[in-house]
């Protein structure tokens, strides 16, 4: 990703140098346009420019989990890659001087479809926190990560978020443990659990242990859990389709399959009770298929028929990126490296600013396409790339 953004600025530096209205522009000031790093979240003029603001803060350790994918970060690269894959149609002339982004969730209504994916604790020292003050200023839903709960209460975000928050289940191999967290949550208010399946058998993350050389200190020493499996280390799963089934009978809670890639995968959740499905391969940091969760989407929801609700996440950027995805059938979509660059730089502020200009972009393409609603927006409005 990183690279994709070095080529785009290099590729725009040389247009404007070629460009004879700045003909004269010295040499200097192009090579610091490209690098300049933003120092307050109001010079930010795309959520992209927060990643080197993130970069610039963090340790390396820090960075390389949050910057990396597994072998050779190709899903990674692919999960950005794919929105290319699909061309938008717009159409004109259309009233658009109200424009209703909203989205209903198990009858809940939201202001926008966006959505705050678990992660965040490993980049603020107040974890999931300044990320919940942010969700609440943002009206957004937020997704607190099982990781982070073990810091910072699901009780003491909820209050922070000023209401209610999913929560990611990274359910133990001990199912009568998992029971518990599941009925803990419950009883803290929680309205739906986010089951995250893709990384049961392991993964390698080779960029986070290589960066993690470089740095000096002791990854425990500020956190209490080290997610992170050692490269090449093979995982062994025992939770099954039966696991989802036991999941769902012991609560009242909506609950989440996260992970799903596979038409396949996707009829077997609502066979096994699941209420909703989130297309994601942990942005590209699970398995290294090399394929788009853009891609995956399209078959995951002819499977699901309309059943159950179907979100998606993995390389989100732009405006553009979310219509795409809910021109394909997703009802929302899920964000998170942009978030988390944006508290590790800046705290909740660098939340708020992520969410304020994709919900910005979001609406402007929304008039763009001519649509006056969410519900408006179908399949007629994007096209597959030949």
């Amino acid at each position: 990703m990183r690279r994709l953004v070095a080529e785009s600025r290099r590729e725009f530096l040389k247009f404007l140098a070629g460009s004879p209205l700045l003909a004269a522009a010295p040499a200097w000031a192009l090579q610091q346009a490209e690098e300049f790093v933003i120092s307050d979240p109001s010079q930010a003029i795309n959520v992209l420019e927060f990643e080197a603001a993130a970069r610039k803060v963090l340790p390396p350790a820090h960075w390389g989990y949050l910057a990396g994918g597994v072998d050779d970060d190709a899903t990674v690269r692919a999960n950005r890659e794919g929105f290319s894959h699909y061309q938008l149609r717009p159409r004109r002339l259309v009233d658009t001087t109200r424009i209703d982004s909203s989205v209903e969730l198990f009858g809940t209504r939201w202001e926008t479809p966006i959505v705050l994916a678990p992660s965040g604790t490993l980049f603020h020292p107040e974890g999931p926190l300044p990320v919940a003050r942010a969700a609440q200023k943002q009206k957004t839903l937020q997704i607190l990560g099982g990781f982070q709960e073990r810091n910072h209460s699901i009780e003491k975000v909820m209050a922070a978020r000023e209401g209610p928050v999913w929560y990611q289940l990274y359910a133990s191999q001990q199912m009568d443990a998992t029971l518990q967290t599941v009925k803990r949550i419950q009883s803290a208010g929680c309205p739906a659990l986010v089951w995250t399946v893709d990384i049961l058998g392991g993964r390698n993350l080779e960029t986070a242990q290589r960066l993690r050389r470089l740095d000096t200190r002791q990854c425990l020493s500020c956190h209490m859990t080290d997610p992170s499996p050692r490269p090449g280390q093979a995982g062994q799963n025992t939770l099954t389709w039966t696991s989802l089934r036991r999941i769902k009978e012991s609560t009242s809670m909506k609950v989440l399959v996260k992970g799903i890639e596979t038409a396949e995968d996707a009829e077997l959740c609502i066979e096994n009770g699941a209420d909703g499905v989130i297309v994601s391969n942990h942005g590209g940091r699970a398995t290294e298929t090399g394929r788009a969760t853009i891609d995956s989407l399209p078959e995951v929801v002819r499977a699901v028929r309309n059943r159950v609700p179907v979100l998606v996440d993995g390389g989100f950027r732009r405006g553009t990126d979310i219509f795409k995805a809910l021109a394909l059938g997703a009802r929302a979509i899920c964000i998170g490296r942009p978030y988390m660059w944006g508290v590790a730089a800046f705290g909740q502020s660098g939340v708020e600013s992520v969410l304020a200009i994709l919900r910005r972009e979001f609406n402007l393409v929304m008039a763009e396409m001519g649509k006056r609603s969410v519900q408006e927006i179908d399949a007629s409005s994007v096209i597959r790339a030949s």
